[in-house]
């Protein structure tokens, strides 16, 4: 087993995870930062994070963090801590090939006595199940005997610059004691808030799979009250803060569950349950209710419009915010993105506007060419679909210049009083 002092770190995946991770390990040890985007460690060597989860004055207090995009440059290392994509393919199937092939890059350089620790959310099992073949292939090494692996879920909430990495408590786990009992260590040293040592690997897998799963599920139900308190003529916020009064009452609110974590996470799980021969009926029922929310939306505003005689075909609307969260650039797996597709099936003419957004991106990514400033008395309707702070500040008065003289304004993120809007949901 690896000595403490002899420890040289290698972190694998240098997007929202894996960066603010490297960076703080940089500040206290040398760390290597790999990552096959050359673009992205281009920037990262110019000192910019294009994912704004590091700013460029912390970029530069991690002088221990040194970047590359070789493979072989991993070979000086012994420990590698993996924080790539775990996405779902067209059929919401886990798609593991960013781990599989993290995997393979570092069994070519595995040594004896080295540890690999996945962060990357999985279903329980994968990391001995479907990584650890894979090293043991690649290294011609022993698992548990040559080498040894760990898991450690990560909680990085990407926007978010009061709960930051070291700030939130940190679930660590090992193949063996010993190598628990060291990833451990590790961690602690850049962890001010702690860490929890979990009994298996498999263990600290379910821990984090279920994190998001449980938030999945309260967002649905949430969901499925609006539509009820909707049809009943109660707007949902209002019963929501009298509810919240009581102390064990859950502060969830209704909208769209997209990302790579909410969206995504239930998913791994429920492919693992029906693999072993249960299929699980309430977590997919969330994510059935959640992924629908985009189409509900769209029928209560043109609804809306109908009653107000707008024209709904060849009508303009507005959709202020693409990515999936506030105050944060990630578009990975959008569902604002549902709310332009539907409106778009009515034949109805859709602008998207967010200034957090890398337009580049949003074009590749969703075919979408977001404007960079909305039109005045331009829109029959305008949706509020991103609570950014840009849009807050702006208020109901400035937001409905967008719009024609008669036009309807959906607010799904509470940013407005209720007097203010038209719709909210």
């Amino acid at each position: 087993m690896l000595s403490f002092d002899s420890i040289k770190l290698a972190v694998i995946g240098l997007g929202y995870v894996g960066l603010p991770l490297a960076v703080a390990f940089g500040k206290n040890r040398k760390v290597l930062g790999f990552d096959i985007n050359k673009p992205r460690i281009n920037a990262l060597k110019s000192g910019h994070d294009t994912t704004l989860e590091v700013s460029n004055s912390e970029l530069k207090e991690a002088t221990y963090l040194t970047y590359c995009t070789d493979p072989e440059s991993l070979a000086e290392c012994n420990i590698f801590i993996v924080t790539v994509p775990t996405p779902i393919d067209e059929h919401k199937n886990p798609d593991l090939t960013p781990l599989i092939k993290a995997s393979e890059t570092i069994g070519r350089v595995l040594k004896k006595g080295d540890i690999v620790i996945y962060e990357s959310t999985v279903y329980p099992g994968a990391t001995e199940e479907e990584c650890v073949p894979i090293l043991e292939k690649y290294s011609g090494l022993k698992f548990n005997e040559d080498f040894y692996a760990g898991y450690s879920p990560e909680r990085i909430n990407p926007g978010d610059k009061e709960h930051r990495v070291t700030t939130i408590k940190k679930v660590t786990s090992g193949s063996t004691p010993e190598a628990a009992d060291l990833i451990d260590k590790l961690y602690n040293q850049i962890i001010t808030a702690g860490t929890y040592k979990a009994s298996s690997i498999k263990v600290a897998e379910a821990a984090k799979v279920i994190e998001n799963t449980q938030r999945d599920l309260n967002i649905a139900l949430i969901n499925e009250l609006a539509i009820i308190f909707n049809k009943m003529g109660i707007d949902t916020e209002e019963v929501l803060k009298a509810a919240g009064t009581k102390w064990n009452f859950l502060p969830f609110r209704p909208g769209l569950v997209g990302g790579h974590c909410i969206g995504v996470d239930p998913y791994y799980l429920t492919h693992k349950a029906e693999a072993i021969g249960y299929h699980p009926e309430i977590i997919l029922a969330g994510r059935r209710l959640n992924d629908s929310m985009g189409t509900y939306i769209v029928s209560q505003l043109i609804k809306s419009m109908l009653k107000q005689r707008i024209h709904v075909e060849g009508a303009r609307v507005l959709v202020m915010g693409l990515t999936f969260k506030e105050n944060c650039p990630d578009l990975r797996n959008t569902r604002v993105v549902d709310i332009v597709r539907e409106l778009q099936e009515y034949n109805i003419t859709v602008d998207v506007f967010d200034p957090w957004i890398n337009h580049e991106e949003a074009k590749k990514e969703y075919s979408i060419s977001p404007v960079h400033e909305p039109s005045t008395s331009t829109y029959d309707g305008i949706i509020l679909a991103v609570a950014h702070d840009e849009f807050r500040s702006m208020g109901a008065d400035s937001i409905r210049k967008f719009g024609k003289p008669e036009h309807i304004l959906y607010d799904l993120k509470y940013l407005l009083n209720k007097e203010e809007s038209d719709l909210r949901l």
